[in-house]
């Protein structure tokens, strides 16, 4: 036994930050598990730190840990994707979070990188601590913005969002955006790696000093808490009450498209949505959900325009929808805007495309790989160029237009309330993924928008999650069956508050200002970092 052991120990950095990877994935649903949030690193940090101090090149070894640690968490998290696999019956589609996980994991592998130069000398030392502290957690916010724009950026499941269900937790992202709860995370993982070593150097010396370190991390903790609770307090802020009702047809993703089945996605939107105009009174707006009509409702020649014309003609209420759009050789992913009984048609055209999903990267240049990814991706989608704001029929009532992940990009949906928008509104179709956690984890992302801007939400999706959210990020209406399920077909109606102040937020305004601070902090680590290696001090 103590030969397996004796084996064995050389292997246990890199069973640490494996299990750094399985504790931030069971953050996010499916698990669920928030909590684990805050000591999710401290495995990994502890490998870096405690383990190749013989080694030549220990800081490849250190990045390779960090390495291993975010394939096994972004292969965990995205398992979701794996049902394209069964969607679609390839055996490759199945493999698509590992694949995505080779690239995504490289942020990890930098930030592990970053902190084994970072190590305190002396743990009992408060501001060694907290110093490491704010450089580890500067550059894991860095690391996750940039991983939010990279190469179009894929941003989903950053440390923060693990608390998207902490309402009280997560108001401070109007003035820092979710990286800022990122930073606050990261912070306190290295705080739980110090502070034990501190409390065990001062026992062994019997020399017991504050921990000022450790404090200053609850009382931020607290803090941040403190004000959520402070924020979502009533106040004298004049809100306009929307009556709005969302379609969740549940058309199987197979079906959307084919003509044997265009009569059967028409009869479910129209039965749908005359119970809600039924209502007394009716809503004020009706939203179908991404891709709703099997044809580009804009083409005058397709039974969705016909279908979508008739509709509209006879309601007042205003219709939004998505729609698939061609205009001079061009294809995009689109939403109409149709008030006035028909007679007034907005449009706006997606502007932050999936790659691999509406478009596939460089074609041109990689044919071999064109061809196969071709596959699913027949052709590539145009980018619209504008960041086009509906407005309501009932007065004063401005709408952000969001598709599909639209929806988890900060950056991009700053851009409508900077227009003017007071509410937005996601349309999706996250039937792609059936019922896996993909529609979980896209509604977790997509809460932190209201909270950065200060806008309440609408989400209607073809299948996944349709609900309310207001703008502290508190899901206050879901369409669910008896069971819990979300996934079936039908219509949530209800009232929408929304803000009347035109107040920006300061994320509004600024948008990603302190990701970008916290890069700079890095940049002078990694400056630092350099001269001290020239010199060989470290």
């Amino acid at each position: 036994m103590r030969a397996v052991i004796k084996k064995a120990l050389p292997l246990w950095p890199w069973l640490a930050a494996i299990a750094s990877g399985l504790l931030a994935a069971a953050c996010f649903p499916p698990f669920d598990q928030s909590w684990l949030c805050w000591i999710a690193l401290t495995p990994l940090i502890v490998a870096i730190w405690f383990s190749g101090e013989n080694s030549r090149r220990r800081w490849l070894r250190n990045l390779l840990l960090g390495y291993l640690a975010g394939i096994v968490f972004f292969t965990a998290t995205f398992s979701w994707l794996g049902a394209l696999g069964d969607l679609y019956q390839s055996f490759f589609l199945h493999g698509l979070s590992l694949l995505l996980s080779i690239y995504l994991a490289l942020h990890f592998a930098f930030w592990s990188w970053l902190i084994g130069f970072i190590k305190p000398k002396a743990f009992t030392a408060s501001w060694r601590n907290l110093l490491a502290a704010s450089v580890a957690a500067s550059a894991w916010a860095t690391h996750e913005w940039t991983r939010g724009w990279l190469f179009s950026g894929f941003g989903w499941n950053g440390l923060g969002v693990a608390l998207h269900a902490e309402w009280p937790m997560i108001q401070v992202a109007e003035f820092t955006g979710v990286v800022g709860l990122s930073f606050a995370i990261a912070f306190a993982n290295i705080i739980a790696v110090t502070t034990p070593l501190r409390l065990f150097a001062e026992a062994r010396t019997h020399r017991m000093r504050p921990h000022f370190d450790l404090t200053l991390t609850m009382v931020g903790i607290v803090s941040l808490l403190a004000f959520g609770l402070h924020r979502a307090m009533p106040s004298m802020t004049s809100s306009k009450p929307v009556r709005v009702a969302a379609v969740q047809a549940s058309v199987p993703q197979l079906q959307k498209f084919d003509p044997r089945f265009t009569g059967k996605v028409f009869e479910r939107f129209r039965r749908w949505s005359e119970i809600a105009l039924g209502a007394n009174p009716p809503p004020d707006l009706l939203v179908w959900p991404e891709s709703s009509m099997p044809d580009p409702v804009r083409d005058q020649n397709t039974e969705s325009h016909r279908f979508v014309t008739d509709f509209s003609a006879a309601t007042k209420t205003d219709l939004m929808l998505g729609t698939l759009d061609f205009e001079e050789g061009h294809d995009y992913n689109a939403a109409l805007f149709i008030s006035k009984a028909g007679e007034q048609v907005q449009i706006y055209r997606k502007t932050h495309l999936v790659p691999f999903g509406e478009y596939i990267p460089l074609r041109r240049s990689f044919p071999l790989f064109a061809a196969v990814a071709s596959t699913w991706v027949p052709g590539d989608l145009t980018a619209g160029a504008k960041h086009t704001v509906f407005d309501l029929t009932n007065g004063n009532v401005h709408v952000a237009p969001l598709i599909c992940f639209e929806d988890t990009v900060g950056d991009l949906v700053r851009r409508f309330v900077v227009n003017g928008a007071n509410l937005l509104v996601d349309v999706t179709n996250d039937g792609w993924f059936l019922h896996s956690s993909g529609s979980r984890q896209h509604l977790a992302n997509a809460i932190f928008r209201c909270v950065e801007n200060h806008r309440p939400m609408v989400r209607a999706a073809n299948t996944g999650v349709t609900c309310f959210v207001n703008e502290f990020g508190r899901v206050t209406q879901l369409l669910q069956d008896d069971t819990g399920n979300t996934f079936s077909e039908g219509l949530l109606t209800g009232s929408v508050d929304v803000p009347q102040d035109g107040r920006l937020t300061f994320y509004a305004q600024h948008g990603e200002l302190f990701a970008k601070l916290c890069a700079a902090v890095t940049l002078l680590a990694l400056g630092f970092i350099f001269v001290r290696r020239k010199r060989g001090v470290i």
